[in-house]
């Protein structure tokens, strides 16, 4: 009977871990109202469920807002060169599904792997952000060149970040609001918290001196911690 009010109890371990992501969530969106800052947004909400994952974090508001902080400025440029880069891509779907013929078909396949390596660079680009200290033009190489060489995990990650668009084709309306607002409680950082823990694998291959020198990325130093 003790053991039901024992604060270690797994119910309220899993209590605890849902509060803090409805927490973060709440912050991450708050925090990406104003477009320019998504990227600093996006970034901190990594920061801290890079350090869930390994049971680091105590402090979830101080550790988002610390982050957030530090990665502000180059998390602003690395967000406008996405949004940028997915509208041109978004304008250049466009026009290419005006034409018809051979070149139409041609340019589709040309935009659509593009697309999909702007989906790869995104899935990583923040979360590297996060955890390690870098120029702007080394984190972009080494979000390609880690989603490429860990594919099998990069498409997983793409799914699991896909999944939640599933929610707008529920057809009944007392589900489909229900869900909505699961979504903005838990959507965001449940997805990265999710994600955090292939992420984590990932990264730990590129910490340790003697892999990071080894690894082939370039100019990857330590990584960002309190």
């Amino acid at each position: 009977m003790g053991n039901l009010f024992n604060m270690d109890n797994k119910f309220f371990v899993f209590m605890g871990k849902v509060a803090d992501l409805i927490i973060l969530n709440l912050l991450c969106i708050v925090c990406c109202i104003p477009i320019v800052t998504a990227g600093a947004s996006i970034t901190a909400m990594f920061y801290v469920t890079l350090k869930m994952v390994r049971n680091e974090e105590a402090y979830i508001v101080r550790s988002f807002f610390k982050s957030f902080k530090e990665n502000l400025r180059q998390s602003l440029v690395i967000n406008l060169i996405m949004l940028v880069a997915a509208f041109l891509l978004f304008m250049d779907v466009r026009i290419v599904n005006q034409m018809e013929g051979t070149l139409h078909n041609v340019l589709l396949v040309l935009f659509t792997a593009l697309g999909l390596f702007y989906i790869m660079i995104f899935i990583y680009i923040y979360p590297i952000l996060a955890k390690f200290y870098n120029s702007i033009r080394n984190t972009f190489i080494n979000a390609f060149l880690m989603s490429v060489r860990h594919l099998p995990f990069t498409v997983l990650m793409i799914i699991i970040t896909a999944v939640p668009a599933a929610i707008f084709f529920i057809p009944n309306a007392q589900v489909f609001s229900t869900m909505i607002l699961l979504f903005i409680l838990l959507g965001f950082s449940t997805v990265a918290y999710i994600n955090s823990h292939f992420l984590v694998k990932i990264f730990d291959r590129y910490i340790p001196k003697e892999e990071e020198e080894s690894s082939g990325l370039p100019d990857t130093e330590a990584e960002t911690e309190a």
